[in-house]
């Protein structure tokens, strides 16, 4: 067997095609299938099966629509409960594509009905292990009790998943290829390894979750310090289990609005350009949520900032980013919720004030400090005294919770969440001069090392 790994940089998600014998089996794809098919393609080989180890909560799969374009069969634990076409499939079952034989491991503890599946031929073994078993460490128990309509808790989740560590993978070997659905900068899991995969005898070795150690130890080290859960977690996992539509066909239902100067009021509206771009012209009501580069990490804080059904406006540099950026708000499920797509005229009116360097180094005492890293970040400590610490992704809901007696100052700890905080502070603080410390932020911290 072939194993080609895709990865989607901005959610940290690896998907994967399996090869054999002229047919393709894909595991926990992405939502747009054309990579896969044009894998397909090169390799003069057809797509017969889709493999899901769970409904992710972090991206929308493409399994609905690679099963009605291509006819394959969806493979997916009869606990998640779908009603879209699959074939059920749990443990004691296996099923051949091509000359590799796929069996599923009911390994619960990310989800209740997580499967990991266990690919084999001639002497080769494979393991896709979805958000069980991640690199350096394994996927987070919380999910369920925010994500989706299924009441698992996440003690209950943990205590499976010490079970799942402690049983599930003793009869396999050591050079087994281990395979997860993501890596490090993902939210499903905590300080996981950079390496895209492993073995199942380096992570016996290295991997914390295979040390001795007992359940109620477990358990306290894998609850502790999980990132936080933004909100679109819970809609995209029940848009997996119901099967998101086309993608080629949602994200351009949104009409397109060029060398816009307004938009219908109470619609917030998206703005992704370049900080500096914003700061010269919006619109009104703008969040900026720079997609620069996939190095951005835009579709985490869209669905972070802005909530599931929540409609808005995306604001665009150019038309020519129209296609990449309605691309990176379906990997979500958000393309439903948006009231169209504009380019902006140079009559936009609303400006973010100058921020003066020089006078806040000279001056701190004058301004409200607000720092909107992580929950996990903060609790490190903070960059600067008195500073108010409020996430980011709860500053829309916080923001009353700030003074408005003098000029606020927003930072994060490199420079891209602060143009989104100071953005969404400048809706709140109409009276009040809101700035951005952005990349300067760096100069304070590099001092304090000194």
């Amino acid at each position: 067997m072939t194993i080609k790994q895709f990865k989607d940089d901005p959610l940290a998600h690896y998907s994967y095609a399996i090869l054999s014998d002229g047919e393709i089996a894909l595991v926990d794809p992405s939502r747009n299938p054309k990579q896969y098919y044009k894998f397909a393609e090169e390799h003069n080989a057809k797509i017969v099966a889709v493999f899901e180890t769970h409904p992710h909560a972090d991206f929308v799969s493409g399994h609905l629509q690679i099963h009605q374009e291509t006819g394959a069969t969806i493979y997916i634990s009869e606990k998640v409960g779908v009603s879209y076409p699959h074939e059920a499939f749990d443990e004691g079952q296996s099923v051949q594509v091509g000359k590799t034989s796929f069996r599923p491991l009911h390994t619960p503890g990310h989800s209740p009905d997580s499967l990991t599946f266990v690919a084999e031929e001639e002497g080769k073994t494979a393991l896709f292990t979805g958000d069980t078993l991640f690199i350096g460490n394994v996927g987070r128990p919380d999910l369920r009790e925010k994500a989706g309509n299924m009441k698992a808790k996440r003690v209950e989740l943990a205590k499976a998943m010490y079970e799942t560590i402690q049983t599930k993978f003793n009869d396999l070997p050591d050079d087994a290829l281990v395979y997860p659905a993501h890596g490090a900068g993902s939210l499903c899991g905590k300080n996981m390894s950079d390496s895209p995969s492993s073995t199942l005898g380096n992570e016996r070795m290295s991997n914390w979750a295979f040390k001795d150690q007992s359940e109620e130890e477990f358990v306290e080290e894998l609850l502790k310090d999980q990132p936080f859960i933004p909100s679109y977690f819970g809609f995209n996992v029940d848009l997996n289990r119901n099967g998101a539509g086309n993608v080629q066909q949602e994200k351009y239902r949104a009409p397109l609005h060029i060398a816009a100067d307004k938009v219908e009021e109470g619609i917030t509206v998206v703005d992704v350009r370049d900080g500096d771009a914003y700061k010269k012209g919006h619109l009104p009501n703008s969040i900026n949520i720079m997609a620069r580069s996939e190095k951005d990490k835009y579709e985490t804080w869209l669905g972070a900032i802005i909530e599931p059904n929540e409609s808005f406006y995306l604001a665009v540099s150019s038309v020519e980013d129209i296609d990449e950026i309605l691309e990176r708000t379906a990997k979500i499920g958000y393309e439903k919720q948006m009231k169209g797509v504009i380019t902006l005229s140079g009559k936009v009116s609303a400006t973010s004030d100058d921020f003066d360097l020089d006078d806040f180094k000279k001056n701190k005492a004058n301004y409200t400090i607000v720092d909107i890293r992580n929950e996990n970040e903060l609790a490190e400590g903070l960059i600067f005294d008195k500073a108010i610490g409020i996430p980011l992704n709860e500053l829309r809901n916080r923001a009353n919770e700030l003074p408005a007696d003098k000029p606020i100052l927003v930072h994060c700890a490199g420079g891209y969440r602060s143009a989104a905080g100071s953005s969404i502070l400048e809706n709140k603080f109409r009276e009040q001069k809101v700035f951005d410390l952005s990349e300067a932020i760096k100069d304070f911290k590099e001092a304090e090392k000194v």
